[in-house]
């Protein structure tokens, strides 16, 4: 039995849709519970960080490579470094580590 591609894109499309317009639809008012607010003000940073993570340790030829670039890049944007001198020094790091490390 071949699987109907058209199927999926469809379920995939009304889900993706129920997930917009629902809370559209069915919250009018301003939420004025805090702990709700606190959890929806910090979704995207969350997804935005599940996606990132992992992608960090694995790009890289060597797994310690991406840590230590993530290590470098936390404590510089901790210091406030600009987001172009963190992503530049990180990828050095990258580079360097590699560098080192696979030869």
């Amino acid at each position: 039995m071949k699987p109907n591609v058209f199927a999926y894109l469809a379920v995939m499309a009304a889900v993706t849709f129920a997930i917009r317009v629902l809370p559209l639809t069915l919250i009018r008012k301003p939420i004025q519970n805090r702990t709700l607010r606190s959890f929806l003000f910090y979704v995207p940073y969350v997804t935005l960080a599940v996606m990132t993570f992992p992608a960090i340790l694995e790009a890289t030829q060597v797994p310690l490579a991406g840590a230590l670039a993530l290590v470098v890049g936390i404590v510089l944007a901790a210091c406030g470094a600009s987001l172009f001198s963190v992503s530049v020094l990180c990828c050095a790091v990258v580079f360097v580590c590699e560098l080192i490390l696979c030869h």
